[in-house]
């Protein structure tokens, strides 16, 4: 009998046995009725489907055997199904299947759109519907962590809506999930969202591993969701990304990690001058260069009572986020203009 209870992870490596060994083998059109596709990306596709049996809409994630190893596809699956049963994380049907050419799982339908496409470019979202937002996304990433599972992948792409005011939420797409304690050698290329230590690990373009040099690899922790929850709020707030990567290449970040190490109060770097006092302690939490002095995302809480935004800097309060705001690629989509060059 497996312990769902324990938080150490491992029972993720019992069910990825178990569903091993009782992998369906199915063609999708034999058992879904397919209405067209909802999402691509590296991993795969995302089709609209109904079951033909039951008549229930689903969403399927189908992978390709020839990019996709089983294990992999095995871990993500047994992980957002072990954790599907919180409200704000994406359900899941316990559908596991490989075609011939395939594997695949089904998940909850969720009709809406994802946060990053309502976010307007340079505007941001209001600030009432980022506080309702977060505070969602943040008990899923508890609940995860509490499971000794860290995401990996917080991003507005990744928090889709059922709403149009932000009232629920659900955090999705669990592919780059791992254990805690998970070791990472090296990672290829960086997002915004990556934390320094995450991004000091990225191989230079042209080099293999072999490069890395001897580095000891770095152990995958809760906080690597904290820092690219705090970005995210940024993103949400502004439009627009603190900094492209964090490294001391980058100013913008490096001036945020100074501004950070500073031991008297300094004046806030000038991206940052929007926010009130009471944000930036908050962001001094979330986004603490040493992982180790990183609060948890549960920090959210004790400032959603306090403004984020100093009221000249406020977008317009509506009760409902632009749904006709449309970002300008599939990437770095927000970042526009930051008195640098796009970040596409």
């Amino acid at each position: 009998m497996i312990e769902l209870g324990r938080a150490d992870g491992s029972q993720i490596d019992e069910l990825m046995e178990l569903t091993a060994q009782s992998l369906s083998q199915l063609e999708i059109k034999e058992h879904f009725n397919v209405i067209k596709e909802i999402g691509r990306g590296k991993y795969g596709r995302v089709l609209l489907v109904t079951h033909r049996c039951r008549g229930t809409p689903m969403a399927l994630k189908v992978m390709p055997k020839s990019s996709t190893k089983l294990q992999g596809f095995l871990r993500e699956y047994c992980i957002s199904l072990h954790l599907s049963c919180h409200p704000c994380i994406v359900g899941l049907f316990g559908i596991a299947f490989q075609s011939a050419e395939h594997y695949g799982f089904a998940q909850e339908l969720v009709i809406g759109r994802d946060l990053f496409a309502v976010i307007q470019p340079k505007v941001g979202i209001p600030e009432s519907s980022v506080k309702r937002c977060m505070v969602q996304v943040a008990s899923a990433l508890e609940f995860i962590h509490s499971h000794g599972l860290v995401h990996r992948d917080v991003k507005p792409e990744n928090i889709l809506l059922l709403d149009a005011s932000c009232c629920r939420v659900k955090l999705a797409d669990f592919g780059l999930a791992q254990k805690r304690g998970t070791m990472i050698r090296y990672i290829t290329g960086t997002l915004p969202y990556m934390s320094p230590e995450l991004c000091s690990r990225a191989l230079p373009e042209g080099q293999g591993e072999e490069d890395m040099g001897t580095d000891p690899p770095l152990s995958v922790e809760p906080s690597l969701d904290t820092w690219a929850f705090g970005v995210v709020i940024f993103c949400i707030l502004t439009g627009y990304f603190p900094w492209e990567r964090c490294t001391d290449t980058d100013e913008f970040y490096q001036e945020f990690a100074d501004w950070c190490h500073e031991e008297v109060e300094e004046e806030v770097p000038p991206l940052w001058r929007k926010f009130t006092p009471e944000a930036m302690e908050m962001f001094g939490k979330l986004l603490s260069p040493e992982a180790g002095r990183r609060f948890t995302v549960g920090e959210v809480r004790a400032y959603v009572e306090k403004d984020w935004l100093k009221k000249q800097q406020q977008a317009p309060e509506k009760d409902k986020v632009n749904p006709n705001a449309t970002a300008t690629s599939n990437e770095a989509r927000v970042i526009e203009d930051r008195e640098k060059p796009n970040k596409t």
